[in-house]
């Protein structure tokens, strides 16, 4: 899709956070607290990313997984903005931004991937 398309299809919020690279606000986002069953998909070409299953209180405010539902899904790259270096997280498919991976995670990959609610849709499990 063009940015016209995505901007048509998303919300604000979704299109600065996926398109634009940005971070959705502390604790105002759908899904940091989320402890339901089911999936996580890319909000932007629907995807399976990530399981509920990998889900995790990291202590921080956004949704927190330990592994995606396979390493195919979830690309990085890295990202030297904001005076850090970090590692970006993106959608393997489309190449929206989800967030970023941090190596302080638990068992047993030891990966904090911090993911943007914006970014996501989440498809309980039937």
């Amino acid at each position: 899709m063009d940015k016209e398309e995505l901007k048509q299809k998303l919300t604000p919020q979704q299109y600065k956070v996926c398109i634009d690279c940005g971070t959705e606000p502390a604790f105002d986002n759908e899904y940091w607290s989320m402890k339901d069953a089911g999936e996580y998909h890319c909000v932007v070409c629907d995807t399976p990313l990530f399981s509920s299953e990998a889900i995790y209180d990291s202590g921080t405010v956004w949704p927190s997984y330990f592994q995606p539902v396979s390493d195919e899904v979830i690309a990085t790259r890295d990202d030297d903005t904001m005076g850090m270096h970090r590692v970006e997280a993106v959608c393997a498919k489309c190449g929206s931004h989800l967030g970023h991976v941090f190596p302080d995670g638990p068992a047993p990959t030891g990966l904090r991937y911090c993911i943007n609610s914006a970014s996501l849709k989440f498809k309980p499990k039937v």
